[in-house]
């Protein structure tokens, strides 16, 4: 990170800093309801393997359809699937689930599935990010969160260290599209919006959030950790990441500096001085599941995320962006 400029925030934007972090994640949680959500425990082994240190040494992979026979009822369907691909369901089952969008449980004669040419191995082999992102390889770091395909991926120098499916915000609270940087992270946060909150009563109703990273100071963006729904979009403007990934993020990612700083989440009072790592958020807004490969008679082929040529050329997201570009003459 290149220190650039001082940016001073008005200092009546500290009283509401708690209450703008909480904003959206707290709608999340008031409106949570019956909903089909992706078992985190079940994808960590897939998420977290990796076969090779460079990006370099990863497989290409391919992809076929696999049409569930017919004649047999649901469980049946799931066993056959197994046997077909190897046996292992604690390594086809959770793949399938992430490529798919699909938790395999509805699964049923005459269903179509995508499936990859090879299963186990390291998880940057099925990416729909680009191996290598020649715009950002002067950059240290750089997270990509894409709304259509409803995924994220990480860079380090412009080669793709990490990826993962999100979740963005829904018709009603839409993510912001642009360039935004990491501002403040906290591992743990109670939402001060909780009904219980302030209370000691042992079953007061408490919100909380893990791996917090805040993107838009103003408005409470965030990316972290929240139960992921199979059905896409489904936040009030937050980024939801599955645990695995929501931690890794968490550790890899850099802060803001800040002159002054009187509160940890809030740059009131104090001067920007250091920018976070950058996040991009790109692609269209989308309200139904999202649709992670094309699919052609023949066969199925992955939807790739078109990276800009160069990350500049995304909006800034706030006004501290904009200023930073005046500084830097962009």
């Amino acid at each position: 990170m290149v220190a650039l400029l001082a940016l001073a925030l008005p200092a009546t934007a500290q009283s509401q800093a708690d209450l703008a972090a909480d904003a959206a994640i707290s709608q999340d949680f008031a409106d949570d309801g019956n909903v089909s959500y992706f078992s985190q425990s079940w994808l960590v082994d897939t998420m977290e393997r990796r076969t090779a240190t460079s990006i370099a040494d990863v497989p290409r992979v391919y992809y076929d359809y696999y049409i569930v026979p017919e004649g047999q009822n649901r469980l049946e369907a799931r066993l056959s699937l197994y046997r077909r691909f190897g046996g292992d369901r604690d390594v086809i089952k959770p793949l399938l689930w992430l490529l798919n969008r699909n938790d395999l449980e509805a699964l049923s004669p005459g269903d179509t599935l995508v499936v990859p040419t090879h299963f186990g191995l390291d998880f940057r082999a099925y990416s729909p990010f680009p191996r290598y992102y020649p715009g950002a390889r002067d950059l240290d770091q750089i997270v990509i969160l894409d709304k259509q395909i409803q995924a994220w991926g990480a860079y380090a120098h412009g080669e793709l260290e990490r990826w993962g499916i999100i979740n963005t915000g829904n018709e009603s609270g839409r993510t912001p599209s642009g360039r935004f940087n990491v501002n403040w992270k906290q591992d743990y946060r109670v939402s001060t919006l909780s009904p219980g909150y302030g209370s000691t009563a042992p079953d007061a109703e408490l919100w909380e959030m893990y791996w917090v990273m805040n993107l838009h100071e103003q408005r409470g963006i965030h990316m972290h950790q929240y139960a992921l729904p199979t059905s896409g979009p489904a936040s009030h403007g937050c980024i939801r990441l599955l645990e695995p990934d929501a931690k890794w993020l968490y550790e890899w990612t850099d802060t803001w500096d800040v002159e002054n700083q009187r509160e940890h989440i809030s740059s009131a009072g104090g001067r920007i001085t250091d920018q976070g790592t950058m996040v991009l958020i790109i692609g269209d807004d989308i309200s139904e599941p999202p649709q992670p490969f094309l699919h052609r008679p023949q066969y199925p082929v992955i939807r790739m995320v078109n990276l800009p040529p160069d990350p500049y050329d995304v909006p800034p997201g706030t006004d501290q962006q904009r200023a930073f570009d005046r500084l830097a003459g962009r």
